[in-house]
């Protein structure tokens, strides 16, 4: 029986075939010890899996002064990022983030991938993170483990995108560059929250979850999930060129769940889509005066441009650029941001600075 679900990552990069790791990346483990969460809860050790590329380069005092660090989406995890339309534009041999001149650092994030999650063993008892605790578990990877205390770039993607604007605000400075990709700095709320909190209703409303001391997966409440997550992350201007007739669209969608469906513990999800209940850096977007290179895509159902938030927010940050990326047939929804081609060569800019 099936006993995991998608990634929300890869169902928003649709369903994406499996992607080859570098035989140049490195993986490792920063073990954090008695990690207090934002909740009081804390864990003796908390786990922070990582893949690397490239050499820490350092200067006359040791600090890593090539340093780069990379989020991923909700769901995710940082090996997403050697899909070829982001590692194969952005890491080779002369490339924007050429792996022979940048460390490139590459985390799961607290509840996903290699890092600590609730399916290790805690289930629901695990403590009830949030993105300032992720951030947090970052931070201490980067400067007790990797011995990094300066960064020349953070790149974020949906999650990761607002994990960077909390690090402008949290740490400002330590990263001489920020790069959101899909998101907004305001607080999850309206339509966002509603579709994340529905996935999470409904694997709770399923009677296999039984307080998530499940023995087999709530299939039922996992499904709903998957398909919500199947349409938050869809580009409807490129599913109705690509799939014109009722047969086609079924034929895709059938097909793409299939590829997804069955990889990721029902605990785990509840707690990935709960983490951005408390995200709001609105308040302290002045702090954030390192120069910004903020994208969204205009085909993004999750972050829709007809709110008027961007053009308030980026008023706010004195060094601060924000793209629309028009939606079209090309374009790929939410998951515009891993397809670098979009964007890399904006990003060189921002590198250039």
């Amino acid at each position: 029986m099936l006993e995991r679900l998608a990634p929300l990552a890869l169902l928003l990069a649709a369903a994406s075939p499996a992607h080859a790791q570098p035989e140049s990346a490195v993986e490792g483990d920063a073990i954090l010890k008695d990690f207090t969460f934002g909740t009081g809860e804390k864990l003796p050790e908390l786990r922070i899996h990582y893949t690397t590329l490239g050499k820490p380069q350092r200067d006359r005092q040791g600090h890593v002064t090539n340093a780069v660090m990379i989020l991923h989406g909700t769901g995710g995890t940082g090996k997403q990022f050697f899909q070829p339309q982001f590692a194969n534009e952005l890491f080779g041999p002369g490339q924007v983030l050429d792996a022979g001149k940048y460390y490139v650092i590459l985390p799961d994030n607290i509840g996903h991938g290699g890092s600590s999650k609730p399916s290790d063993g805690l289930k629901m008892a695990f403590p009830r993170y949030d993105y300032d605790d992720m951030v947090a578990a970052q931070y201490r990877m980067l400067t007790e483990k990797l011995g990094v205390t300066k960064l020349k770039l953070i790149l974020g993607t949906s999650m990761g995108c607002m994990h960077a604007f909390v690090w402008g605000e949290v740490h400002p400075g330590f990263a001489e560059r920020l790069a959101p990709f899909a998101c907004l700095p305001v607080e999850i709320a309206g339509e966002n929250r509603m579709w994340r909190t529905l996935s999470i209703d409904a694997i709770k409303a399923d009677p296999l979850w039984k307080d998530g001391n499940y023995t087999d997966p709530p299939l039922s409440g996992l499904r709903t999930a998957a398909s919500l997550s199947m349409i938050a992350g869809a580009n409807p201007y490129a599913l109705q060129a690509q799939y014109p007739t009722r047969e086609a669209a079924e034929t895709y969608k059938d097909e793409a769940f299939a590829r997804t469906f069955g990889r990721n513990d029902a605990n785990d999800i509840i707690y990935q889509f709960d983490s951005s209940r408390n995200y709001n850096p609105w308040a302290n977007l002045e702090k954030i005066e390192v120069p910004v290179l903020w994208i969204n895509s205009a085909d993004d159902f999750i972050n829709p441009p007809g709110y008027g938030i961007t053009k308030k927010a980026v008023a706010r940050m004195p060094a601060a650029k924000f793209i629309l990326i028009p939606a079209s047939a090309e374009t790929k929804g939410h998951s515009t941001h891993t397809w670098a081609k979009f964007w890399k060569d904006d990003l060189a800019k921002l590198m250039a600075e």
